[in-house]
C-alpha cells in the first residue's frame, strides 16, 4: 500500500522567526501514530532554522526549487548540494508558478528531476493544465506531455512523486471535484504503466489546488490520490494539521 505524503508549500510567505513558530506548531502538534509523510518546504532564507527545529520529529523539510548544477556562476540560484546541506530531504520542481512567472519548460523541470535524483534529493514534480486548456479538452495531452518531459531520462521512481495541480484551481478557491481529480490521476499512472510498467503501481500522486481539512477526505478517498500539495492552508497550523487529519 502506498503511504501518503502531505506537504504544505509556503511560497513566498514567512519570515525565519515565523517560519520558525509554524514548523514548530507542526511539528508539536503531529499525532504520532499518522500513517504518512509530511513535508514542509519554507522559503529559502529559512531553511537551516526550520531544519533545527524539525530536528528530533516526523516533519521532514522540502525546498520550493533547485537549480540543475552543482555550483558555478549561476547569480541568485540554489544548487541541490546547498539543499542537502540545509538538511532538505525533498524538492518541489516545476510548479505552475515557476512555469508560468519565470518560464520553466519541461526539459528544464527535466534536468533539475535528474539532477535532483542524482544529488538523493526527493523531487516533488508538479503537473496540471490551465482553465482554458481543460475548457478545450486537452487536459491529458498536456499532463501527459509535462509528465514525459519531466521523466525522461529517468530509470527508477523509488524517490520522485508527481503533484497533480491544475492550474486553475491553485489559490483560487475553486478545487476540482474528487472525480476530475482521479480522473487525471488515473491516467498519470496509466501513462507511468506504460513507460515504467508495475513500477506505477508505487508512484505516489498528490493533489493540489485549493486543498483545505473541509475537502481533503473526500479527495484522499480516491484510489489513485495519494495525499496533497498544500498551498494557503499549510500557512496555519490548525489548517494543515486538520488536512493531515482527515488522511487514511
Amino acid at each position: 500500500m502506498r503511504k501518503w505524503i502531505v506537504a504544505g508549500n509556503w511560497k513566498m510567505h514567512n519570515t525565519i522567526s515565523e517560519s520558525v513558530a509554524l514548523a514548530r506548531a507542526i511539528k508539536d502538534g503531529l499525532s504520532n501514530s499518522a500513517s504518512g509523510e509530511v513535508v514542509v518546504a519554507p522559503p529559502f532564507t529559512a531553511l537551516t532554522a526550520v531544519a533545527e527545529t524539525l530536528r528530533g520529529g516526523a516533519v521532514q523539510l522540502a525546498a520550493q526549487n533547485m537549480y540543475s548544477e552543482d555550483k558555478g556562476a549561476f547569480t541568485g540560484e540554489i544548487s541541490p548540494v546547498m539543499l542537502k546541506d540545509a538538511g532538505c530531504a525533498y524538492v518541489i520542481i516545476g510548479h505552475s508558478e515557476r512555469r508560468k512567472y519565470f518560464s520553466e519548460t519541461d526539459d528544464g523541470v527535466n534536468r533539475k528531476v535528474k539532477k535532483a535524483l542524482a544529488s538523493g534529493l526527493k523531487p516533488i514534480v508538479c503537473v496540471g493544465e490551465t482553465d482554458e486548456e481543460r475548457i478545450q479538452g486537452v487536459t491529458e495531452s498536456v499532463v501527459g506531455r509535462q509528465v514525459q518531459g519531466a521523466l525522461a531520462g529517468v530509470e527508477t521512481l523509488a524517490d520522485v512523486v508527481i503533484a497533480y495541480e491544475p492550474v486553475w484551481a491553485i489559490g483560487t478557491g475553486k478545487v476540482a471535484t474528487s472525480a476530475q481529480a482521479e480522473e487525471v490521476h488515473a491516467f498519470v499512472r496509466s501513462l507511468i504503466r506504460k513507460l515504467y510498467g508495475a513500477a506505477a503501481d508505487e508512484l505516489r500522486i498528490l493533489y493540489g489546488g485549493s486543498v483545505t481539512k473541509d475537502n481533503v477526505a473526500e479527495l484522499a478517498a480516491r484510489a489513485d490520490i495519494d495525499g496533497a500539495l498544500v498551498g494557503g492552508a499549510s500557512l496555519k497550523p490548525d489548517g494543515f494539521l486538520g488536512i493531515i487529519a482527515q488522511m487514511p
